[in-house]
């Protein structure tokens, strides 16, 4: 024996037969690893889901969440079927304004603008809760309006103009209202209670807001602990798409003269009897 191989009494394999081996060895593992991949991925997917879930419950609890558009109580703002985005965490930072466009619930107040079949079966049922917590069919006790005055203010319907005033200053509405509506075809004449709002939807002639509960507690105002938040942005659909400003009117300083200072004015009627008890009674003390 002449070669290396021969010397150690092995034959040398040729070098095709090596690469074909090699080949194998290294393709049966990924093989096999593509499978575990995919097993893992389908075990994980439903945990998966249940995180999203629990996520997108928690912001829209606490928030963001999305409302769906099912009347025409507000066009042209807002267009039936649109879907909105609404802030409930603005209220926590600021009061509520003249001209925000809020959400707010009528349970247990206000019949619904529209009716729901009431679902069949408890599947059913908990599809519907499911579609109403991301925006995707409507809440039956939900309604979006316009907030047009708010706690201590004195808002009328109409001036010789025809328009609606707030504290005795009229709004100029022509940029949101409705073509061809007047601010009101009724006549009204409230002053807001604290704590209380006044709204009405840009389609007068159709909604059922503020004006049609005057006979119910509260004159028609709804209580400011009701709001979910302001709806901020239209995200549905994408034509559509933009954010939801407050109307120039409502940035009129004449407005301010009563709504605004009503904190004040009510801190002062109790801050001077208290400082008049305690005059007497140091005076006593003497």
């Amino acid at each position: 024996m002449t070669s290396e191989s021969q010397e150690h009494g092995a034959a040398r394999r040729p070098v095709e037969d090596e690469v074909d081996v090699v080949a194998e060895e290294t393709q049966k593992p990924a093989k096999g690893g593509k499978n575990e991949k995919k097993g893992s991925f389908w075990k994980e997917l439903p945990v998966l889901i249940v995180v999203a879930l629990v996520l997108a419950l928690i912001i829209k609890t606490f928030v963001v969440q999305a409302f769906y558009i099912p009347s025409e109580s507000m066009e042209n703002t807002l267009l039936k079927n649109d879907r909105v985005l609404v802030n409930k965490l603005v209220y926590h930072t600021r009061d509520i304004e003249r001209g925000d466009v809020v959400v707010f619930s009528g349970v247990d107040s206000w019949d619904g603008e529209f009716q729901l079949e009431e679902p069949s079966n408890p599947v059913a049922a908990f599809f519907r809760w499911v579609g109403t917590a991301f925006g995707i069919v409507p809440g039956e006790k939900d309604y979006i309006k316009r907030v047009i005055g708010i706690g201590g203010d004195h808002v009328k319907c109409c001036d010789p103009k025809g328009r609606i005033t707030v504290n005795n200053t009229p709004i100029d509405e022509e940029s949101y209202l409705y073509p061809g509506n007047v601010p009101s075809d009724r006549f009204f004449d409230i002053t807001v209670a604290p704590g209380r709002l006044w709204v009405m939807g840009d389609h007068r002639s159709v909604s059922l807001d503020s004006r049609s509960h005057t006979g119910d507690a509260g004159g028609g105002s709804i209580p400011v602990g009701q709001v979910i938040g302001r709806a901020f942005v239209i995200v549905w659909p994408f034509n559509r798409a933009g954010s939801i400003d407050i109307p120039d009117t409502f940035a009129q300083p004449a407005l301010q003269a009563l709504g605004g200072a009503v904190p004040m004015v009510a801190g002062f009627g109790l801050a001077v009897p208290l400082v008049l008890v305690r005059r007497r009674w140091l005076l006593r003390r003497r």
